[in-house]
């Protein structure tokens, strides 16, 4: 552990492999050249995609990893030094993975905003490679005097570094008279060689050779926000909308829309997304259900951005003013709610922008403004933006609107389809805004291929949508979620949504409310990050023939929810989520991203997964453990034998301890092997929460 007089409370990271600060000087061959003399490569946290920086958000525990080796039997060390955005100096002490591939690794929690500086750092260990050495030699009578003088004479040095604990110089002072000793035999001698004391006073203060340094290198340590939430979505309209007898509707307003964030909050929900909020276009507006034939009182698809009342720094004149919607942000805040808003860069045909810069838009050989289409789909409302024309002007006004609702209170923004916009404009804007405003966080929907959703990432987005929605087998979940945990968390962090307006996947629309209940607890506990479109506790789950979409879309019409009598009937998932994120805020395990780890069951439905933190690196300062036992089949009942690797969590194989259902309050005595049955029509998953062994 560390050695300091600041208290663990005033450091900016937490670390179980934390050491003393010591300079590091590197031996450097008379002849530059391209390899080091310990070589250091493949270092991580990194990004593949160019010069990127990778990122963490605060306190979240970082693994830090790099190849390292030496030629020959000696024995090496690696140590991480890392440098804080206010100049605090860390050393942490990497070990070797049991890989055989030379792989080193530490974890670290950064809890300081701002960009880190890292470096790996490997040299020779001498005092491993002689207690390796003296183990084997002593033992069998090889070379024992030898090894025994060898050993004093690092004791020797070791006792010459005045920045030792004086108690620790005089042990080491006296271990090596020892070894000197005539009278003392190898027996002896080799309880010095295996003293865990010893040892540890060496693994803390190391006696460094042949120092290396590795490249210095930089991560990103954003808000924890930006990787940590639960997330709702609903219409501002919809919300206190009111149905009259005619079938005519009239649309909730900024001010109705309050009164629905007590329900949201109560459920446990941390940001609460809008769709756009702008004027919505009356040229080619889409009717219900994206008809070309709207019916008077049909309200357009938000997307469907701008008319003659404005532009993307307006609201709509249904929703209210300016002045209102500041208000609603201030509810929401005072609920305990961050508002995302949406920015969706394309325009309605009357959008203002049409006009004043038709150079913005794509121009066809026939002299019209070319529609938005993600075919077979086409979407005649909307004109996509064209940034090869003018890019510096599109730039410039998109920064503009930016800036204009982070004046209003917005710090984070949920970003439609930047997949279709130049990676390059995504990079600038995000750079520029966190430059002036860090804690803004922008979420893409990017629902696109592996390569662009990853190089969004890479490029400054802080959250991604990601292909959660249409993953669904025990197979496919698997793959998935150690993606996400081990391969690119240091450049895209998921949220995993479990369905939008856009979005209601086969698996809903047939699994019935256990599937429901289902995909809410993987969303809610395989990432730090979820997300929940309204309707879902209502189980909205009736598509439009031959579409994943919901028939009678929110996107084309407003929804009249009684949410109350649905909760009061017992007919509403409310409460189920409500617990999901109760289980959230008190489990530190379940805020985390990279600590996911796959377990195994007999039955090919039956999906097993833990999320572990240390004491350590807790902010509890207690390690958490909560292992998920999920039926991914919503149409069954389950029997199987779930298959544990407790060394995750520091018990044993075959050990018992003790678990609880976090959901039932149940709890069992659990070992290495156990018997589960989960019926999906009744209780389709375990969320069990380890406590210590006995």
């Amino acid at each position: 552990m560390v050695t300091t007089s600041r208290t663990a409370r005033s450091l900016p990271w937490r670390s179980a492999a934390a050491i003393p600060v010591r300079e590091a000087r590197e031996w450097q061959p008379d002849r530059v050249t391209v390899s080091r003399r310990i070589p250091l490569a493949q270092p991580s946290p990194s990004v593949p995609w160019g010069a990127f920086r990778p990122k963490a958000f605060a306190g979240e525990v970082v693994p830090f990893t790099v190849t390292s080796f030496r030629e020959g039997h000696d024995r090496i060390g690696v140590q991480v030094r890392l440098t804080s955005p206010t100049g605090d100096v860390s050393l942490h002490r990497l070990h070797a993975l049991l890989d055989g591939f030379d792989r080193w690794q530490t974890h670290v929690a950064l809890l300081e905003e701002g960009v880190w500086r890292f470096r790996f750092e490997s040299f020779g260990d001498d005092f491993a490679t002689w207690e390796h050495a003296a183990s084997l030699k002593i033992a069998a009578g090889v070379d024992a005097a030898l090894m025994r003088e060898m050993g004093a004479a690092l004791f020797d040095r070791a006792v010459a570094e005045k920045s030792r604990p004086i108690a620790q110089r005089r042990v080491l002072e006296q271990s090596a008279a020892a070894l000197r000793d005539a009278d003392v035999d190898d027996a002896a001698a080799l309880a010095i060689v295996h003293d865990p004391s010893v040892a540890a006073y060496f693994e803390a203060r190391p006696l460094m050779s042949l120092t290396t340094l590795g490249d210095d290198l930089e991560l990103l340590v954003e808000r924890e926000r930006a990787g940590v939430g639960a997330w709702y979505e609903f219409f501002p309209r919809s919300e206190g909308a009111r149905r009259f007898k005619d079938g005519t509707v009239k649309s909730g307003t900024f001010r109705s829309a309050v009164r629905r964030l007590p329900g949201v909050a109560r459920m446990g929900f941390e940001v609460l997304y809008l769709p756009p909020i702008h004027p919505i276009g009356t040229l080619n507006r889409k009717g219900r259900n994206n008809t070309l034939d709207p019916r008077p009182g049909d309200p357009g698809s938000p997307w469907a951005i701008g008319s003659a009342a404005g532009g993307h720094d307006a609201v709509h004149p249904d929703l209210g003013t300016m002045a209102d919607f500041r208000a609603f942000v201030r509810a929401a805040r005072a609920e305990g709610i961050e508002v995302a808003l949406d920015l969706a860069l394309q325009a309605a045909p009357d959008h203002p922008w049409v006009a004043a810069h038709p150079e913005w838009f794509t121009t066809l050989p026939d002299g019209t403004i070319a529609y938005a289409e993600n075919p077979p789909k086409k979407y005649q409302d909307i004109y996509p933006v064209n940034f090869d024309n003018d890019p510096a002007g599109i730039a410039a006004e998109v920064l503009r609107v930016v800036r204009h609702w982070i004046a209003q209170g917005v710090k984070i923004f949920r970003v439609d389809n930047p997949h279709t916009k130049p990676l390059q404009f995504w990079e600038w804007l995000i750079a520029t805004v966190n430059a002036e405003h860090p804690d803004v966080v922008f979420l893409a929907e990017a629902f696109t291929r592996p390569a662009p959703l990853q190089s969004l990432g890479s490029a400054g987005f802080q959250q991604s949508y990601t292909y959660f929605t249409w993953r669904n087998t025990k197979v496919e979940l698997e793959e998935f979620l150690v993606g996400l945990a081990a391969e690119t968390a240091d450049f895209v962090r998921p949220n995993l949504f479990v369905n939008t307006p856009d979005i209601l996947t086969e698996y809903l629309q047939f699994g019935g409310r256990p599937a429901y209940r289902i995909r809410a607890a993987l969303a809610a506990t395989a990432a730090p990050t979820y997300g929940v479109y309204a309707g879902y506790e209502l189980y909205e789950n009736v598509a439009r023939p031959g579409s994943e979409e919901n028939i009678d879309n929110e996107k084309y019409e407003y929804k009249v929810r009684d949410w109350d009598a649905a909760e009061e009937r017992g007919d509403s998932l409310a409460p189920f989520l409500r617990r999901l994120n109760e289980i959230r805020r008190e489990h530190p395990a379940l805020r985390q991203l990279r600590n996911l780890s796959i377990h195994w069951s007999d039955d090919d439905a039956i999906l097993v997964y833990a999320k572990h933190i240390d004491a350590a690196l807790s902010p509890t300062g207690r390690s958490d453990t909560v292992l998920v036992v999920v039926n991914t089949d919503p149409h069954s009942v389950r029997q199987t034998m779930v298959h544990l690797d407790t060394r995750v969590w520091g018990v044993e194989p075959g050990e018992p301890f003790e678990v609880e259902d976090l959901l039932t309050g149940a709890s069992w005595t659990w070992s290495d092997h156990n018997y589960v049955m989960l019926d999906a029509f009744t209780e389709p998953v375990h969320i069990l929460h380890v406590k210590e062994s006995r």
